[in-house]
């Protein structure tokens, strides 16, 4: 087995509020016995990158909404699995392109999809650009990169969602203590001022371009939205190097509840009273510049591996800037000694590269402040499994909650141009804690057979017919269906799932025809006989095996038995 134990994050109550948007909580407890012999495996075999996962316990499925993949004429791929591992696509995608309220027109990214129980409503929360509101937004017209976050709205989480609105959520964060070296770059706006006196010539003060929305239910109700500030209009100089870097950190600014709670879903999300305006300069007559509160950055809490990119411009003959990232952030909570500590997964250095990869903060407040572990990151690159570029992912719960997962973009190799799904085990340690107390989590990056997630089995399947009956020279298709113990359809489409057929008698029927579902029976001669279909998943030696349900009354094989009766010829 091909598998590789890491130290690191720690673990989530994922649901502790009715009406929080997560179905399934994870108290960590031990996992009880697998009822199955089934496994799962990384086969890098969907295309996924920035993947957010929502458990659906209405339909038995996992969602997986992806920044790419989505058909043409649509944004964000949606894909479905009954079991966390073997995933089929949603025709389409999340987001309509051709939305009426669509205020986008590029760089659409990072969706997150949240559930409220209460009203049944989906509601999306994702990135995109909109260069024709730049000088609006941003104040110049040239400004390289006019991202906000927008937000729509569905009643089922396959979609389609739809534009709350035809603008991004109402907020305006500004730095009013940020020097915008920008305006004294040269045109290609990739040198910044040697030197930090230079550099603090600039004008005063930007309005921030922001990505990567994750939104957080804190225990007592309240909501705040997570977000990157993105690199670009963010140089900051670093004594260390000497020079000034572009960076994205990590903010957040509490949200409002009244758009979470309407019934209709025609509430936009809007920040809390105390952050609008809050950072205008006295004096300052102008639009509004609204607040946030600083989550992550480098120069609060520098460790050395979120560097593989600060000498970018030398490296590549001016084609890239020197940067550092912070990004694709995921927040949570959990009960430590009976007090609340807050975890905030990151992701850091250029997703285009191989060093992508994660690592994790904690705080005893959901504004902070935030201290970064000392072993990040926690899941990185591992020549040996064939994984890179690893990073930006979200954590879910098994079907029965006992487990956590991290759902996460990779790449089999160095040089894969596209980014790929991966899903990952997680379990906290509270034998080996960091040094505020708090369990460390490990996270089984692997790919090699591991179980399928508790809770999954056992498994059901029927065929399209209990009895067939057919005239010599006739046929017909049979097919089956395999759900997962909450009802949710397995994926037969998909490789890594598929159901052999077997005959009792050959010379009274045969088979042909066989899919990943089914296969086709054609009579002989007159007789009876059965026909049996089998559920089997693949393992990453590129086998099969048959898929075992151990619980009670249902002990062996999950196959299914038709009865099969060939007349004579009319």
């Amino acid at each position: 087995m091909r598998r590789t134990r890491i130290a690191g994050i720690a673990v989530l109550l994922l649901a502790l509020l009715a009406g929080t948007p997560m179905t399934a909580a994870a108290h960590g407890r031990p996992a009880p016995p697998h009822r199955t012999n089934a496994t799962y495996f990384n086969s890098a075999s969907v295309d996924a990158a920035d993947p957010f996962v929502l458990y659906d316990k209405a339909s038995g499925s996992y969602y997986a909404y992806s920044t790419d993949g989505a058909d043409r004429g649509w944004h964000f791929a949606i894909y479905r699995s009954a079991d966390l591992a073997t995933w089929q696509k949603v025709p389409g995608g999340a987001l309509p392109a051709n939305d009426a309220n669509q205020w986008g027109n590029t760089w659409f990214w990072a969706p997150e999809v949240y559930h409220n129980p209460k009203t049944g409503l989906y509601f999306l929360f994702y990135a995109a650009r909109s260069d024709a509101n730049a000088a609006k937004w941003f104040g110049y017209a040239d400004f390289e990169e006019p991202c906000k976050v927008g937000v729509a709205v569905s009643r089922s989480p396959a979609g389609p969602f739809h534009d709350i609105a035809n603008q991004p959520i109402d907020y305006w964060p500004y730095d009013p203590n940020y020097h915008d070296v920008n305006l004294i770059m040269g045109p290609d706006q990739k040198k910044p001022p040697a030197t930090e006196a230079e550099g603090q010539t600039a004008p005063l003060g930007t309005y921030l371009p922001f990505i990567d929305p994750n939104v957080f239910f804190d225990r007592d109700g309240r909501i705040y939205l997570y977000f990157s500030r993105n690199a670009y209009r963010n140089w900051v100089w670093d004594d260390d190097l000497g020079k000034y870097v572009e960076e994205s950190n990590i903010y957040a600014v509490e949200l409002t509840g009244d758009w979470w709670r309407d019934p209709s879903g025609q509430t936009m999300p809007t920040i809390a009273p105390n952050y609008r305006d809050a950072n205008r300069p006295a004096g300052d007559t102008g639009a509004r510049k609204d607040g946030y509160v600083r989550v992550l950055d480098y120069d609060h809490d520098k460790q050395s591996w979120e560097n593989a990119d600060v000498n970018d411009y030398a490296k590549t003959n001016g084609q890239n800037k020197d940067r550092r990232w912070e990004e694709g952030s995921t927040t949570w909570a959990r009960t430590v000694h009976g007090r609340t500590v807050y975890y905030l997964t990151y992701s850091a250095n250029n997703w285009q590269t191989p060093e992508y990869g994660v690592g994790y903060a904690t705080a005893d407040s959901p504004l902070g402040p935030w201290h970064k572990h000392p072993g990040n990151p926690v899941l990185s690159q591992n020549a040996t499994l064939g994984m890179y570029s690893t990073g930006h992912g979200s954590i879910v719960a098994s079907p029965d909650g006992s487990q956590l997962y991290y759902v996460h973009h990779g790449r089999p190799t160095a040089t894969t141009p596209d980014r790929r799904l991966y899903t990952e085990r997680l379990a906290f340690d509270p034998r080996h804690p960091d040094a505020d107390g708090n369990p460390t989590l490990r996270i089984e990056q692997s790919t090699g057979d591991e179980p399928i997630p508790s809770g999954v089995a056992p498994y059901a399947i029927d065929a399209s017919v209990s009895a067939l009956t057919l005239a010599a020279g006739g046929t017909q298709q049979v097919t089956a269906d395999v759900r997962n113990a909450d009802g949710g359809a397995l994926a037969l489409t998909n490789p890594l799932n598929r159901v052999t057929a077997t005959i009792g008698d050959p010379s009274v029927a045969t088979l042909s025809d066989a899919t990943g579902a089914g296969v086709q029976v054609r009579a002989l001669r007159a007789g009876h006989t059965w026909l049996r279909l089998t559920y089997q998943r693949q393992r990453a030696d590129g086998s099969y095996a048959t898929v075992l349900d151990r619980g009670p009354g249902n002990p062996g094989p999950v196959t299914v038995t038709v009865r099969v009766t060939v007349t004579a010829t009319p």
